[in-house]
């Protein structure tokens, strides 16, 4: 199943998926320093700059195609940190160019990440465009400690279909997380407790953009076990 990677920052979201069994055909990331690691840990997937400049035509020309397409839009606007503008805000606006590329590339699949306050400041704006779009929806808050990381990290994970590829909502199912599939990824944490960050990481070349660049990435456990359970859904359905 091919991927496009939206916002992609790190590449979390793509190491989750491509665990699952998935491949990544494309990113799109503005920052130049996460653009350089994507290209360090994926140096044959093409990478754009700018999701605004973006569109199916162009990837089209350079031979992609599109399975699914995954991303965490800004949540400057959205998150109990920031100034609370919204979805409608400068940053977390983006949201409309998320939901533009879905309408013209029309994936089968879209997983989109946000902070836990888009249940109050967007979630409807997220699935009454993703229904005008053709897709049906299923949601969930998953914090990080939900797989066994050492912190709360509470976010909300939205995952679509395309009704009229995925038939009735039967095919698809429930397909997020089950007792076995968290207690396997806690496996990962166990004896490997992360320590606290305390301001700036003195003498680590680029310390300060790697921990924002970490601050901003997803936990690829949860887009794996995500990722796996849309893979057996297809394959209930073959």
């Amino acid at each position: 199943m091919n991927v496009l990677d939206l916002f992609s920052g790190i590449g979390g979201f793509s190491l989750g998926l491509e665990r699952a069994g998935m491949r990544t055909v494309a990113f799109c990331e503005i920052d130049a320093y996460c653009r350089r690691v994507l290209a360090k840990h994926w140096p044959n997937v093409p990478c754009y700059d700018d999701i605004r400049t973006l569109t199916a035509e162009r990837l089209a020309a350079d031979g992609i195609s599109v399975d699914l397409i995954c991303g965490g839009f800004p949540c400057q606007d959205i998150s109990n940190a920031g100034k609370r503008a919204g979805i409608g805000g400068a940053r977390s606006g983006l949201w409309s160019e998320y939901a533009r590329l879905i309408g013209e590339i029309r994936p089968r699949y879209v997983i989109v990440e946000n902070v836990a306050a888009l249940l109050g400041r967007g979630l409807e704006r997220v699935l009454g465009d993703l229904a005008a779009l053709g897709f049906d929806a299923e949601w969930h808050c998953i914090p990080a400690s939900a797989i066994g990381a050492p912190q709360q990290r509470d976010r909300l994970w939205i995952m679509g279909h395309a009704v009229d590829d995925a038939g009735s909502p039967e095919r698809w199912g429930r397909v997020l997380i089950s007792r076995s599939a968290l207690a396997s990824a806690n496996d990962f944490w166990k004896g490997a407790a992360e320590p606290p960050f305390h301001g700036v990481a003195y003498g680590i070349p680029y310390g300060s953009y790697r921990l924002r660049s970490i601050g901003n990435a997803v936990v690829p456990q949860i887009p794996e076990i995500i990722g796996r359970a849309i893979l057996q859904a297809e394959m209930r359905a073959a």
